[in-house]
């Protein structure tokens, strides 16, 4: 079931998905269900990465997030799209990702690869939250 968005629910989702990347750094929620994802043996990354945000870490990770699920929803809300947060551990930078996953590893690695050269924006890592490994690319 998709829920109607309004800037009310902008601001409630906002405000957990920036607490939630704040303590776990980084965090999978589904816009059309309206929760976030349990770790699962998933390789995820950006399927839109020319739409990725990478932002300083002093910025307003919730007017952001906001601005953010805004501009981007119609690629939130396709089915194999959920909104993916990171925090850099060596930079601290917030990235914010139109995200997706494939089950295999080498697969993900292979398309993450690909949509990086079709988008002109390299993809900086894939992630399995459930093993809780990123791999660079």
């Amino acid at each position: 079931m998709q829920f109607p968005f309004n800037i009310d629910l902008h601001e409630k989702y906002s405000q957990n998905i920036a607490t939630a990347t704040l303590e776990y750094g980084g965090v999978a929620f589904d816009l059309n269900a309206g929760q976030f994802f349990p770790n699962r043996d998933l390789w995820e990354f950006p399927k839109y990465p020319s739409k990725t945000l990478i932002l300083p870490p002093d910025i307003d990770l919730v007017k952001t997030l906001r601005d953010f699920i805004c501009t981007n929803e119609q690629y939130l809300r396709e089915p194999d799209c959920w909104l993916g947060t990171w925090i850099h551990p060596e930079t601290r930078e917030f990235y914010l990702d139109i995200a997706t996953g494939c089950i295999d590893g080498s697969e993900a690695k292979k398309i993450a690869l690909e949509v990086s050269e079709r988008e002109g924006r390299k993809i900086v890592a894939i992630y399995n939250s459930k093993r809780k490994e990123t791999v660079y690319l």
